[in-house]
């Protein structure tokens, strides 16, 4: 038997931080790959702590749901975990190619894969990108418009930039948005100045952020000056300064995450048969519906 563990942050304060989560396990679950499917988090329940001793699998992949390469992947969850062997190291990481260490839960009897954050993978340029097919509605869009990867930025991990650079740079070699520019909220070049950094008219802005909250709904629509007030939303697109400013919200709630979730398991070993086909196949056909019923973007409201 072989188990997943999806580990996230959640939040005390949010109760929609966890609802991606809890979204993508669903669909990872539904697939059948795993015997086994578990949410956990640092700030609600179920914890960190308790997972591992919930399942019967005696093979289990851990799988951050996490953005960067940083405290909470290198530190808090395999302590929590208590995984004795770990080790940073393991991972011979330069910030943004953890791939997995695999270990021995002696106390449980269980040999656990842990992995990279599904941040950093690779499959979450494709992420991305889609998030900006579903804000446009349109399947093809780059041609005339610009990019922007928005991350948080902090002088207390490196590696939280480093993510945004990462799949801006793959994006960028793609050759298909006009202009891919990273943003960040607390260093420069900072997205409060978006407008300055493109020549685009129509501006796709997605923030590398795993679940919506205080930073993707609060403090980046009113520092681009989408909305004085966030509490009375915006216009998806928005016009500021002579461009047309489409706000895709967090990557981290598009459709496409489990897909990742899956990447991440199947490069520790997992055997999971025919299930990234069926993500794929059921988010094409999630937009397709999407598209064909005329559904237009609107403000999110409510990290």
């Amino acid at each position: 038997m072989q188990a997943l563990v999806i580990a996230a942050h959640g939040s005390h304060l949010n109760p929609d931080a966890s609802n991606p989560t809890y979204a993508h396990a669903d669909t990872v679950r539904e697939t059948g790959a795993f015997d086994e499917v578990r949410e956990a988090f640092w700030k609600e329940e179920p914890h960190f702590r308790e997972v591992i001793r919930t399942l019967e699998s005696d093979e289990v992949f851990v799988v951050p749901l996490f953005i960067s390469e940083g405290y909470f992947t290198e530190q808090v969850i395999p302590r929590e975990l208590r995984l004795e062997e770990w080790d940073p190291d393991r991972w011979d990481s330069d910030g943004t190619d953890a791939s997995q260490a695999t270990l021995e839960a002696d106390d449980v009897g269980k040999t656990i894969h842990y992995c990279g954050p599904a941040g950093t993978h690779d499959a979450m340029t494709d992420v991305i990108v889609q998030r900006a097919e579903s804000v446009t509605e349109d399947p093809n869009v780059g041609e005339g418009v610009g990019l922007a990867v928005v991350g948080h930025g902090t002088e207390r991990n490196e590696n939280s930039a480093k993510a945004v650079e990462y799949h801006t740079d793959r994006i960028r070699e793609m050759d298909r948005f006009d202009e891919v520019e990273a943003l960040f909220m607390d260093e420069e070049p900072e997205v409060d100045d978006v407008t300055d950094f493109f020549e685009s008219e129509d501006i796709v802005v997605v923030p590398l952020f795993i679940a919506d909250g205080y930073h993707t709904q609060e403090d980046i629509p009113e520092d681009m000056g989408l909305t004085e007030d966030y509490r009375l939303g915006w216009d998806v697109p928005a016009d500021v300064d002579g461009h047309r400013i489409w706000y895709a919200g967090a990557v981290g709630t598009e459709g496409l995450m489990a897909d990742v979730l899956l990447e991440r398991a199947a490069d520790a070993g997992a055997d999971i048969g025919g299930a990234l086909e069926a993500v794929r196949d059921e988010v094409t056909l999630s937009s397709e519906t999407d598209r064909d019923a005329g559904s237009e973007p609107g403000a999110e409201a409510g990290d």
